[in-house]
């Protein structure tokens, strides 16, 4: 058996944003051929088909579902203020980004892997329900929660993630939702501005957010334990049944777009405490979705350096 299973399809390089950080080149470096040299126990995997459109209809509002599917055709080549830029293959790009999300989460669930990674653009954690942002078209984490509540039959679903940008479409989500714990590590202050430490959930959803906040320059170190000393225990302690990975690589010290400190091994390290406690409180079933990373070999060795930390017993 394949210890995790790797998610790239060429539809990621017809997203074309131009001149943009989030750009093609970062699928291109992602490429899978280039991947095994890093990490030799990933097996590229084909995505397969799930109707993503109705999935997405899970989470986001039909109007904005039909806006961004007719959004080039009808002359836009941008979905908010100018960053999330578009072009005529963005659409069937995203839809294929759900599809390999689905398509993970089945092979983990069935056990036809350990793990998986999907190394999919565009990127997904800023989305919300009727509108794009940061890059982001639809909330790929948030549906791939709902779907596995509702194909799985899971109940408890954690999102974690370390981008350093705070996952707000993610967060807002699940505000009030109780079965979907989201713990975002993160860079604040930074873009878009939300995440504070005292947004838990509202209503029956409260203490089921937990956002740790990073000062500009924090070292990798300093990232770590706290990372082991709270992340991990908040984690454990939500008991999930599947754990989603928003596995941003922005937080690496030469990313362009965040100011934290991190390295590969830090990434490495970080993969291999989220594999322990998904052993321990969901028989290791979890699956990892590609967020930011906008600087290009940082981002080429530390997906690697993650790919690794998956492959690892």
């Amino acid at each position: 058996m394949a210890r995790t299973a790797y998610f790239w399809d060429s539809s990621s390089l017809d997203h074309n944003t131009g001149r943009h950080v989030e750009c093609i080149a970062r699928a291109e470096r992602l490429h899978p051929d280039r991947m095994r040299e890093r990490a030799p126990g990933i097996d590229h995997r084909p995505i397969l088909a799930h109707g993503a459109e109705e999935l997405i209809l899970r989470v986001h509002d039909a109007e904005y579902l039909e806006f961004v599917s007719t959004a080039h055709e009808n002359g836009f080549r941008a979905l908010d203020r100018g960053d999330t830029r578009i072009s005529a293959g963005s659409y069937r790009a995203a839809l294929n980004a759900v599809d390999a999300a689905a398509t993970a989460a089945d092979g983990v669930m069935s056990g036809a892997y350990e793990t998986a990674f999907c190394a999919m653009r565009p990127p997904s954690h800023h989305a919300l329900p009727f509108q794009a942002m940061g890059f982001c078209l639809f909330s790929t984490p948030s549906i791939l929660a709902r779907y596995l509540q509702a194909r799985h039959g899971l109940g408890r679903v954690a999102i974690l993630d370390w981008d350093v940008h705070h996952g707000n479409g993610t967060q807002y989500i699940f505000w009030e939702d109780p079965d979907v714990f989201f713990l975002s590590l993160h860079q604040h202050p930074l873009y878009p501005g939300s995440g504070l430490e005292d947004e838990t959930g509202e209503g029956p959803g409260k203490g089921a957010t937990l956002n740790l906040t990073f000062l500009p320059g924090t070292e990798e170190a300093d990232y770590l334990a706290r990372f082991e000393a709270q992340a991990v225990p908040a984690l454990l302690a939500f008991e999930p049944e599947f754990i989603i990975l928003s596995a941003g690589f922005d937080a690496h010290c030469d990313d362009p777009l965040g100011e934290l400190r991190l390295t590969p091994e830090g990434f490495a390290r970080m993969t291999r405490c989220v594999k322990e406690a998904a052993a321990q409180s969901c028989g290791g079933r979890m699956v990892s979705l590609l967020e930011g990373g906008y600087n290009l070999d940082a981002l080429e060795s530390s997906v690697g350096a993650h790919l690794v930390g998956l492959c690892s017993d």
